[in-house]
């Protein structure tokens, strides 16, 4: 304990992860109803595994029927109870009902999987003399799997990324199969990396499912009589799997391995180095390193970036290294580099080979190399729209090589996919999307998920959508693009989700991780902030980053060992991890990293 010194204000999020447990206490005898259903409610926030302690307020047949596992509803300050008159509950006299109510901020399905909601929450809870507890206040009808508050469930709950190959088999311009993360939350102190070994068994949540396929055979579980996985004095995470993975082969073993290496990575107290999978015998079947398991499957998808990249006062495309210092950018080798075209706005390849430009009037879209000698040649896309700021989007590349921009023409507003980036513009279908416009396009590096800002009744919000390759078919004409312009499309973004709900006017974002982005924007009656977002919805505790005067693009990479760069009314600024923002450039745009 310090015994001088200033004092000063902390704030929670500073404070080292707690390691306080909170257990939960049986019903006193003689408890009356109101405090029955407040000491269960009180049971739900504790660390008890299986909630046998909640079970106690329950009768002996409630306690075989309700199902904890089933949904987590979580609400913006705990619940509050009301009771009601007797006779409100059809005219059964000898209960009592007690109706919880709330402020709806999410629920977590069966899957685990989180999902941002709105609205009241009602839910009643009956109340019988118990024979079987004495004759004790019991509750027969709980409510419908666990209901808490948002602080409660910060602290008992621990985001974590599963992972899975993306499931149209086909690799990055590297020649690596492409790992998607799939977000879920276990209880952070109930033995978490069994919980997370057990939920990437059981497979992708279903969002995420059509598009991902996992290495494990189906229906593979833990070998039968499995309690708890924990990583050996040579920091082997040793796995027993059951009979259904007895007969793989090597390189699926290795992919398999890589699954639960990279899946584990978020639990680095752990101390797992090298993860071994054995067979229902007890016998090895293979073993994978951490250190190899990323010339299996990366889970960043492509190498760190050498560079980051933006528009300079002429209006060509210049670029610094990713760690340095330096106040110099230097233009990109190629046509783009030398300001003969001058862009509004550009994206670069995540290999760093290509880069896409629009024209500064917003109409064209161009590909060029980066090598000298090169030219940019005609455009590969062209908008009609009237107005400048109804063209063109800033494009994006995906992990695969293919090139995304959309045309923000309202007459006529749509989502284009260019394969390897130089192949005809395919118009990509938007189902659930019709009366929305698209402002920005950012794709995820493994190419099935993809960030949109869209507009609709003057609301600008940030979605998710999961994109689909195959057996999608657009046969409406399309007029006003370049000839050979594919209007048979096999591509489809569908089921685009709404994350960030809180923001109602969305300016930029960023893809910052396999399943985070970082997002400018501001809520209601509120000022702009930048802050970080998960792709299922929820925000972590400590997400705010530090403010920044009119941020108008932000770029950030899927290495958060580099910097955040933006455009703000301070020009180009880089913010590097545990540092400020410091301006780079005061005459500069559209910052981007590859992709």
């Amino acid at each position: 304990m310090p015994d001088n010194g200033d004092l000063r204000d902390v704030d929670a999020s500073e404070l080292p992860d707690s390691q306080v447990r909170v257990f939960a206490m049986p019903p006193r005898e003689g408890a009356q109803p109101a405090e029955i259903v407040q000491g269960f409610l009180e049971a739900l926030t504790s660390d008890d595994p299986q909630f046998e302690m909640a079970r106690k307020y329950l009768t002996e047949d409630a306690s075989k029927e309700w199902r904890p596992e089933v949904a987590t509803t979580v609400l913006a300050d705990g619940p509050t109870t009301s009771a009601q008159r007797p006779g409100d509950n059809d005219g059964d006299r000898d209960g009592k009902v007690y109706t919880l109510n709330g402020s709806r901020v999410a629920t977590v399905d069966a899957q685990h999987a989180y999902k941002p909601a709105n609205g009241t929450y009602q839910q009643p809870v009956h109340l019988i003399k118990d024979g079987g507890a004495g004759n004790e206040w019991r509750i027969n009808r709980p409510p419908r799997g666990v209901v808490l508050g948002e602080t409660d469930f910060l602290r008992i709950y621990e985001p974590v990324n599963k992972y899975y190959f993306a499931v149209d088999g086909s690799s990055s311009r590297h020649g690596q199969e492409r790992l998607v993360a799939d977000p879920v939350y276990v209880r952070q102190r109930i033995d978490p990396v069994t919980q997370t070994v057990r939920l990437l068994l059981d497979g992708p949540t279903r969002w995420l499912d059509p598009v991902v396929r996992s290495s494990f055979p189906t229906r593979t579980l833990l070998k039968s009589g499995t309690q708890t996985l924990t990583p050996d004095s040579h920091d082997t995470l040793k796995v027993p799997l059951s009979s259904a993975a007895n007969g793989v082969g090597q390189t699926q073993c290795t992919e398999m391995a890589a699954q639960l290496i990279f899946t584990l990575q978020d639990w680095p107290a752990n101390g797992i180095e090298q993860v071994e999978i054995q067979r229902s015998d007890g016998s090895p079947l293979c073993q994978l390193t951490a250190d190899r398991a990323e010339t299996v499957a990366p889970h960043r998808t492509a190498g760190r970036p050498d560079y980051q990249y933006f528009l300079d006062l002429k209006k060509r495309l210049v670029r610094l290294p990713g760690v340095s210092t330096a106040a110099d950018p230097e233009p990109v080798p190629g046509p783009l580099g030398t300001g003969a075209q001058q862009l509004s706005t550009a994206a670069v390849s995540r290999d760093e080979d290509l880069a896409a430009g629009v024209s500064r009037d917003g109409r064209s879209l161009y590909v060029a190399s980066f090598r000298d000698g090169a030219s940019v040649g005609d455009p590969v896309l062209r908008s009609t729209a009237k107005a400048e700021t109804d063209r063109l989007t800033t494009p994006s590349w995906d992990g695969r090589g293919d090139l995304w921009i959309a045309d923000k023409d309202p007459r006529d507003p749509r989502l284009f996919m260019l394969r390897q980036g130089t192949g005809d513009p395919v118009v990509v279908r938007t189902p659930g999307l019709e009366d929305s416009h698209i402002e920005a396009v950012r794709v995820a590096a493994d190419g099935v998920r993809i960030a949109l800002i869209v507009e609709r009744d003057g609301k600008r919000t940030l979605r998710i959508g999961r994109v689909e390759r195959q057996g999608v078919e657009d046969r409406s004409p399309v007029h006003g693009y370049l000839p050979g312009l594919d209007s048979r499309s096999d591509v489809a973004v569908v089921e685009a989700r709404a994350v960030a709900p809180q923001l109602e006017e969305v300016t930029a974002m960023s893809w910052a991780g396999g399943s985070r982005l970082v997002v400018v924007g501001r809520e209601s009656g509120g000022v702009q902030q930048i802050r970080y977002v998960q792709t299922d919805g929820s925000t972590p505790a400590s997400g705010v980053l530090p403010g920044l005067t009119g941020v108008q693009e932000i770029a950030a990479s899927n290495d958060d060992r580099l910097p955040l760069v933006a455009h703000s009314d301070d020009g180009i600024v880089r913010m590097p991890p545990g540092e400020p923002w410091r301006t780079v450039l005061k005459n500069g745009t559209s910052p981007v990293y590859p992709g």
